[in-house]
């Protein structure tokens, strides 16, 4: 048994009772979608978040979980009746409904666990 880096290495959950580490590239995001190994289950990674995030994502797949674990940041739902804001500050926990585009704007840096149905996921640019 090793130790996982969950910032570095993710850990896909089968729908089933496996998990096994995911090795994350720089292109990990933009190149999900042709990961047939990853089109069910779900993924687990911590994110550190020192700016604000450059693009909206979208998960059409599944929900997310977004956890702070340090830091102060305001998460964005870009929701069907006009954006809401959520403030998240340490030990606070979110849930981003299927299919709504989201993003970070960062007050402190620090990082967040993200339990996330990554299939098809999908990112646009910030305007």
């Amino acid at each position: 048994m090793q130790t996982i880096d969950l910032a570095a290495t993710y850990v896909h959950l089968d729908d089933g009772p496996a998990a096994r580490p995911v090795h994350v590239g720089p292109d990990f995001w933009q190149t999900i979608d042709r990961r047939a190994d990853l089109h069910v289950g779900r993924l687990v990674m911590i994110a550190h978040n020192d700016a604000d995030w450059p693009v909206w994502e979208a998960h059409p797949a599944g929900e997310e979980i977004v956890h702070l674990l340090s830091g102060a940041l305001d998460l964005v739902l870009d929701e069907p009746d006009g954006p809401r804001t959520v403030a998240l500050r340490p030990g606070q926990a979110v849930i981003v409904p299927r299919g709504v585009w989201h993003r970070a704007v960062v007050h402190t840096p620090g990082d967040t666990l993200h339990v996330t149905y990554g299939a098809g996921t999908t990112h646009r640019p910030v305007e």
